[in-house]
């Protein structure tokens, strides 16, 4: 087991790419453990690809396994080996969503029985316990209490996380389980204000407009966006932003190379796209570098 370990809890596939691919793929090269838990498959995902429609719940209802595949070919660009579904592949099912009209997610009007949103959250968090007592990780990341966007899914991996963490730390829990072991690190994914302000001024410089074409560099942004003083960390793992890369294409049903993302990148380089931030919730802030935040998840950790 290596010495220092990182585990992300994510709602869907494709979720751990965009949020915290580089940092991910800069762990593995640096010998330190990452495991990743994903929630549910993303059995209602939208298809980008004309050519799998018939996947889709309304029809075959088989996206879930298809998203299987894209996961393991985005971990193995990613170099990532230890990646499980929570309770099992299968266990819980992607609960969908729609647009609220203030321009956020919510629940869809018709869930499914076995929707993750409809988990019960002592049984959900008692499947993570049971992973973080084997892979005793001193770093755990996962969303925050609105989920970025407000899905459903990742406010539900949110609760899930952060209780499943409580009681892996209390010994008379669950002593079959394993030992109690107590994340030292808990982080929230974020992306500040004041990156997001930039990166939308160099794609209306380089003349896109059509990329985030509702979102304007100087009005006000969605509630995804974190105020920058509240970010308390960022992993710089710009040389890892190819692979990261290579993972979101890997997820070709759910992102598309003429997508935001992509566009992002041709504007700023991989380079900017692994530059990584968050916000820690739980335990003692490491060293800082010359811009005020930590640098490594880890920092601090002997």
């Amino acid at each position: 087991m290596p010495d220092l370990r990182l585990l992300l809890v994510h709602a869907h596939p494709d979720d751990e790419s965009i949020g915290q691919g580089a940092t991910m793929a800069k762990y593995v090269a640096e010998g330190r453990g990452v495991t990743l838990v994903t929630c549910t498959a993303g059995e209602m995902g939208e298809i980008l690809v004309p050519e799998l429609e018939h996947l889709a719940a309304d029809r075959e209802d088989k996206l879930g396994e298809h998203r299987r595949g894209e996961l393991d070919a985005a971990m193995a660009a990613l170099g990532v080996t230890d990646h499980r579904f929570l309770g099992g592949f299968g266990r819980y099912r992607d609960s969908g969503m729609q647009w609220h009209d203030d321009g956020h997610a919510i629940a869809a009007d018709d869930i499914h029985d076995n929707a993750f949103w409809r988990a019960d959250l002592t049984e959900a968090a008692t499947h993570l316990v049971e992973v973080i007592r084997e892979v005793r990780p001193q770093v755990l990341v996962t969303y925050d209490q609105f989920g970025g966007y407000g899905h459903p899914d990742h406010i539900q991996a949110h609760r899930v996380a952060m209780y499943g963490a409580q009681l892996a730390a209390a010994p008379s829990y669950r002593r079959d389980l394993g030992e109690a072991w107590d994340v030292a690190k808990i982080y929230w994914g974020g992306i500040s204000e004041g990156r997001m302000r930039e990166g939308l001024r160099a794609l209306r410089e380089a003349g896109d407009d059509t990329a985030f074409e509702s979102w304007d560099p100087d009005g006000p942004l969605p509630p995804m966006f974190v105020p920058d003083a509240d970010i308390t960390t960022e992993v710089d793992a710009g040389d890892y932003g190819e692979q990261k890369m290579a993972a979101l294409k890997a997820h070709a049903t759910q992102i598309t190379t003429d997508g935001p993302f992509f566009a992002l990148s041709n504007n700023q380089g991989s380079a900017a796209l692994g530059l990584e931030q968050f916000r820690l919730v739980k335990g003692e802030l490491g060293p800082v570098g010359p811009e005020g935040r930590e640098t490594d998840l880890f920092a601090g950790i002997a």
